[in-house]
């Protein structure tokens, strides 16, 4: 997976705990704070949940075309409700 740099801003204090943790650990701080990101993360994010499930045979071959784009809407409904 390609890596992207960043630039964060922290307080001083905290800083030099990710320093003396990294050193003890005998790692690096980009490897604590990505850990530290994917972790907190892992611990928040919502997967949303569709408001149906649709099983079934289609005569006209559409019904996984149409499903698909229910999906995204429905998806899309949620993730614009989530940004405000």
């Amino acid at each position: 997976m390609p890596t992207r740099r960043t630039t964060i801003l922290a307080d001083a204090d905290l800083l030099d705990r990710l320093e003396r943790h990294a050193r003890h650990e005998r790692t690096t701080k980009t490897a604590v704070i990505s850990a530290a990101v994917e972790a907190w993360l892992d611990a928040h994010e919502t997967i949303g949940e569709l408001p149906f499930i649709g099983i079934g045979r289609s005569s006209s071959g559409r019904l996984s075309l149409d499903g698909r784009s229910i999906a995204r809407r429905e998806l899309g409904r949620r993730d614009a409700t989530r940004e405000r």
